[in-house]
This record gives structure tokens, C-alpha cells and sequence, in this order.
């Protein structure tokens, strides 16, 4: 059975990836049926009103015409109501549990009755049950995303940019060009007009920014705070004129300097941001500093960083690896073959895609060390393996995205990394 998971666990990145996986896989469900069950069960609320509740349903469900329909309903509130009873109170963020029939592969009537406990990373905010023919995810899938964002203008006399960092992505929403005149005045012109003509179209540029900042900042994202930069005094004096809606001059975090302004302007401030630490609660630059000490240990040649599934196996199960960082889309399974006759083991690592043939031919081949053709094959999900190992040596494990610059640069290194406690003798 199920364990409950402990209250004060953390919410890292490896329960991010694997609660997100598992509501993508959950997503896909349908029911033959309103035979999949969901529970909210916010915090506070008494476990037994909510086992109350559950047997009366069960009761109610009786009444389900189907044969098949009424077993998977009854066999879901059934486990449900086992896996409630591991608790002695609701945990201090609530419960969410998804519990139904979830198809084997092998046809109508084989489905296995499986049950998928979560304490969610912020409290719950509804009291829900629910039998319908597909789970109901969207509660906290809400609840997985990342509340801060932050509103990022890159200024100068030129052209600005408009983009917002949040949670482990950032993207420039719009680029503005002013239209304004550079210092230096055409022919014809006394000075006093031209700087007159020049301040008139750098208030228009500068409203019109402003204008872009809330529609943005305020309308659409409704952004925690602002960082501005560019080059130059113009960030200055865009902030000291209050050309900003009051609610973002307000809110602005800081100032910083850079060669560049637009689109450039905007990726410069992020990584200013990451090497000052102005915002390391944010997990796009915790996972910047992450690829930024890994890429200068595999440049370095010290031989401490290492990179593709194999190798990092190898150095994990050595207990020399210290951290691993994986990207979220490595979609990777381990299988480990043991034959029946001899205990013999055999693993590989496959993707997805290959993994029914991959299968086979482990299946087909004879045992290397008695020729016994009697295997038991068991399959994991590599992130899983990853952590099992991992709590044997102490390592450290962080999945990042794989939209970002640094997702790319590990993806390229076969998705994985590692960094390593000492060299290892050759």
C-alpha cells in the first residue's frame, strides 16, 4: 500500500518533475465510465468526515447499472478509503488523492485498480469529491505554478524591452523602437529646437513605454516587481520622471547597467540578476548557477564533471557523484532482467519509444551465465532509479527545465551531468 507522504518533506525539484509527470500520465485517463476518483480534502478538514463521506458514496454507487462501472467505483472508494486511514490527521497543506481503474494495456475488464496520494506544496483551497470519467488535475496543476513573476525593462533612447522571469523561464514579451532623434541635430536647425523636438518625442517614447509596462506588467502577468536596465542614464531618468504607473514605480527591485537595451537588453539583466543574486529565490537562476559551475568544471578539464547516462551511472553507483542535474525531458527507463533459474541480472537503459522492443530482446536472449530462457523483467523510470541510488550515497539531484539556455547546453551532453566528489583513479 501506498505510504503517506510526511509533512516537511521540501518541495524540490525532483517532486516537482515527478508529481508533474504523474498528472501528465494522469491527464491522459479515460475512464470507461465515471469511475476515476478524486478527493481534495483541505487542510484542517477532519479525516473521518471525509472517510464519512467516501462510505456513503460507496453506498450511493450501488445504484451504478454497469457491473463493471460499479466494481471500479467501489474498488476506488474502497483503497481510497484505506489510504485515508494512514493518517491520523490532515496534513498541514491538505490531501489530494486520485484513485481509479487505470487501463493495462490488455483490454476492457484487466484494468488495475491504482491509487496516487499528493500533499500539494501550498494549501488546498476546496473541499471536492468527484467520480468521473477522468481525473480532475487542473486544481492542482494550478497549485504547481509559480505565483512570482517579475517584470524586466531594458531602456535606452533607442528601443526597450519588456519581458518577465518566472519560476525556472523568462521570455521578452515585447520590443519597442522610439523613434527618436539622435544628439546630434540636423542642418537648419538651431540647438534650442532641435533639443526642444528631441525632449517632445522622448516624452512620447517614454509614455508609450509606460503605457506597453502596464498593459504588461500590471493587465496581463500582474508582475511582483520590476527590475529596469540599460545603458546609460536614460533607465535613470525614465524612473525619476514617474513615467511608470504608480504601482510599478513603486515596486521596482532594482537598477543595473548594461551594454545593451531591447531583446539583448532583457537577456543581459537576467544574467546580471543571477550573478548579483538579486533574485536567487528564483529557480531560473538557482538553475543558471547550477549549468554555470557544471559547464566550468567539464571546460576546465579537471576531470570532476562528467556527462551521459552511463558514465553518471557508473560514478553514482560509485558513490563518488555529489550532484546530478537532469533535464526534464530525459525520458529515460531503466530495465533490470533477473533470471528465474539463476538470479543472474542484466540492466539496460532505453527510451520510451523503444521500450517494448527493448524488452523483447532481453526477453529472447538466454541467461549468459546457466542458458535459462525464464526471466522476470521490472522497468523504472530513470529519475526514480536516479533517487534510489542517490539516497545511498547522499547526492544531491536537480531537474531543470529543458527550455532554457541551460536546458540546451545539458541536453546536448546526452540530457545528464554530473558533478564528482574527487577525480576518480583510472
Amino acid at each position: 500500500m501506498t505510504q503517506p507522504a510526511k509533512d516537511g518533506d521540501g518541495w524540490n525539484s525532483v517532486k516537482k518533475y515527478k508529481i508533474t509527470k504523474m498528472l501528465n500520465d494522469l491527464s491522459k485517463i479515460s475512464g470507461h465510465g465515471t469511475e476515476l476518483v478524486t478527493v481534495y480534502i483541505p487542510p484542517r478538514r477532519p479525516m473521518h468526515d471525509i472517510l464519512s463521506q467516501l462510505r456513503n458514496e460507496a453506498g450511493t454507487a450501488t445504484n451504478i447499472k454497469s457491473d463493471l462501472t460499479r466494481t471500479h467505483v467501489q474498488d476506488a472508494l474502497s483503497k481510497t478509503m484505506e489510504q485515508l486511514k494512514l493518517y491520523k490527521e490532515t496534513p498541514e497543506n491538505g490531501l489530494v488523492i486520485f484513485c481509479g481503474a487505470i487501463p493495462t494495456g490488455k483490454g476492457i475488464g484487466t484494468e488495475k485498480i491504482e491509487i496516487y496520494p499528493i500533499i500539494p506544496p501550498k494549501p488546498v483551497q476546496i473541499n471536492l469529491y468527484r467520480c468521473d470519467d477522468h481525473f480532475w488535475i487542473d486544481h492542482i496543476k494550478e497549485m504547481l505554478k509559480d505565483e512570482k513573476v517579475i517584470g524586466i525593462i531594458s531602456i535606452d533612447t533607442q528601443e526597450t524591452g519588456l519581458g518577465i522571469l518566472t519560476g525556472d523561464r523568462w521570455q521578452t514579451i515585447e520590443t519597442l523602437t522610439s523613434g527618436v532623434a539622435g544628439k546630434h541635430r540636423q542642418g537648419g536647425q538651431s540647438a534650442r529646437r532641435f533639443e526642444r523636438l528631441r525632449d517632445n518625442e522622448l516624452n512620447e517614447y517614454y509614455h508609450r513605454v509606460a503605457d506597453y509596462a502596464q498593459k504588461i506588467f500590471i493587465d496581463q502577468f500582474n508582475v511582483k516587481g520590476i527590475i529596469v536596465g540599460g545603458p546609460g542614464p536614460t533607465k535613470d531618468n525614465f524612473l525619476k520622471e514617474e513615467y511608470l504607473d504608480y504601482r510599478l514605480q513603486n515596486n521596482v527591485i532594482s537598477t543595473l547597467d548594461t551594454s545593451y537595451s531591447g531583446d539583448e537588453g532583457v537577456r543581459e539583466i537576467i544574467d546580471k540578476v543571477n550573478d548579483q543574486g538579486i533574485m536567487s529565490e528564483f529557480r531560473l537562476m538557482e538553475e543558471k548557477k547550477l549549468v554555470k559551475n557544471f559547464m566550468r568544471e567539464v571546460y576546465s578539464g579537471k576531470g570532476l564533471a562528467i556527462y551521459g547516462i552511463n558514465d553518471v551511472l557508473d560514478k553514482l553507483k560509485s558513490g563518488i557523484a555529489d550532484l546530478i542535474i537532469v533535464t526534464d525531458d530525459i525520458n529515460l527507463i531503466r530495465l533490470e532482467s533477473v533470471c528465474k533459474k539463476c538470479n543472474n541480472s542484466v540492466e539496460k537503459i532505453t527510451d520510451a519509444e523503444h521500450l517494448v522492443e527493448t524488452k523483447q530482446s532481453m526477453l529472447s536472449k538466454p541467461c549468459i551465465n546457466c542458458s535459462g530462457m525464464d526471466f522476470l523483467i521490472t522497468e523504472k523510470d530513470i529519475i526514480d532509479f536516479l533517487e534510489e541510488l542517490s539516497a545511498l550515497s547522499g547526492t544531491r539531484i536537480e531537474i531543470i527545465s529543458s527550455k532554457t539556455e541551460e536546458g540546451n547546453q545539458i541536453q546536448s551532453l546526452g540530457k545528464i551531468g554530473a558533478l564528482l566528489r574527487f577525480k576518480p583513479i583510472d
